[in-house]
């Protein structure tokens, strides 16, 4: 085996690609490690190559260009919004890793067309790279770097095997949609540990995406998402929306959710069966959204309903365990599928929640976003694609009322649903918008 090189890439002025990406193409005569030296480096699309490690040590700084042509050799085969370009990218490589406790530091604000006012939130520019990409890779490592103000997706892993991420921070502008946080699409044999996200849009969310050719990226089987911190005001810690191909075998445990919209997700809208998903030891604080946003307050959301119904019947979601569970919502808990014992087998145990009046009044409503009406094209001032859309009687598409007001738990077509020691404490008196039941099965 070909002994590692050591590259050292000096902090100049001006554009740095060109250096770095010269040091990482080096990997072809054998392994290689490219250490960026103290200081910011500004770059284009750098893409990795096997047997390379790309070190951005303390004291370094990886500036990215903010400027979507800046990345027009570093396309990726899976489109996410519009976007096919990333700014880090890896495709068809092993043994690749990108460590370090340096930062890299995108510029979204860039990527900002206009506003919109009713929802707190910019309105991005249709083409946005993402931070990091890495498909069809084997042997992958992602280790204790720091990401900022990413304009789009940030950490985006499609069809690997053999993933470690571990002691990556990502903190994105709150203020900037589809910033999803740490992505897992289409991946086996995943490792998440002792992560912070802090993002506008999902937190750490598993997926599987569909290609160009309409074929779905892989199943995503044997994922493990451990002692993470997560900020979102989407959903903290989700599988799906895009649900192409199945989930087996995920769970997410010790972790710690914050001042998020949702707290604990599934979404099956795709074709993909979802089983054997455990939640456990996870406190959360989630809080209402403006009306728009997905969601209200929800500590637990689960829902099955087809997004393409003539095309890919959502798949079921079945065997979900959902153990010691703490903290405080302004929500509920939800489970609704759109057909009888779409969901089945969930066994919720041990779970201890406050639940309080927001401050909004808008999580009198469950929210069952995306739906088909969200893949139509908008007419102006209506609403926007695969966001929110606006009905003929002027109310969201997708949000519906509770019938009898806001309980503490509303399970819906829910097949086998297990309660063992499940506690909401919710206001006495209890206010006139909610429910009286504080279990509502439907």
């Amino acid at each position: 085996m070909n002994q590692l090189q050591n590259v050292r890439v000096a902090c100049a002025s001006g554009e740095a690609t060109a250096r770095i990406q010269t040091a990482l193409d080096r990997a072809a005569d054998g392994p290689v490690r490219v250490v960026l030296e103290p200081g910011v480096h500004l770059s284009g699309g750098l893409r990795l190559r096997s047997d390379a490690e790309l070190h951005i040590p303390d004291g370094a700084e990886l500036h990215f260009i903010p400027d979507y042509d800046a990345y027009a050799n570093t396309g990726v085969d899976i489109i996410a919004e519009d976007s096919n370009r990333g700014m880090i990218v890896a495709q068809d490589c092993q043994r690749i890793a990108v460590t370090g406790k340096g930062r890299i530091v995108c510029n979204s604000s860039a990527f900002v067309i206009g506003e919109d006012p009713g929802m707190d939130i910019h309105t991005p520019a249709g083409l946005r790279p993402r931070v990091l990409v890495i498909e069809r890779c084997r042997d992958v490592t992602l280790r204790d770097v720091q990401v900022s103000d990413s304009p789009m997706w940030t950490l985006h892993f499609v069809d690997c095997d053999g993933v470690t991420i571990d002691g990556a921070t990502v903190e994105n502008n709150l203020s900037m949609p589809n910033t999803d946080g740490l992505v897992i699409d289409g991946c086996r044999d995943v490792t998440v540990t002792q992560c912070r996200i802090k993002t506008a849009d999902d937190g750490i969310v598993i997926k599987t995406s569909i290609g160009p050719d309409g074929t779905p990226t892989g199943a995503c089987r044997n994922v493990r998402v451990s002692q993470c911190e997560v900020e979102s005001h989407s959903c903290a810690l989700k599988i799906g929306t895009e649900s192409y191909a199945d989930f087996e075998n995920i769970t997410f445990s010790d972790c710690t959710i914050t001042n998020s919209n949702r707290g604990l997700g599934i979404f099956s809208r795709d074709g993909g069966a979802v089983r054997r998903v455990t939640f456990a030891r996870i406190s959360l604080d989630c809080h209402e959204t403006p009306t728009g946003f997905w969601g209200s307050g929800e500590a637990i959301c689960i829902n099955m309903l087809d997004r393409r119904p003539e095309q890919r019947p959502a798949g079921i979601v079945s065997d979900i365990t959902i153990e010691d569970i703490s903290g405080r919502m302004e929500g509920a808990i939800n489970l609704i599928a759109e057909k009888p014992a779409g969901i089945s087998q969930v066994m919720m145990r041990n779970i201890a929640l406050e639940q309080v009046v927001g401050p909004l009044g808008t999580a009198g409503s469950y929210d069952l976003r995306p739906t088909p009406a969200d893949l139509a094209p908008t007419e102006e001032g209506v609403g926007r694609q695969n966001s929110w859309r606006l009905g003929p009687d002027g109310r969201i598409i997708g949000c519906i009322a509770y019938p009898g007001g806001m309980p503490g738990l509303f399970a819906r077509n829910v097949e086998t649903l297990a309660l063992d020691n499940v506690t909401i404490a919710r206001p006495d008196p209890l206010p006139e918008s909610f429910n009286r039941e504080m279990i509502v099965r439907d």
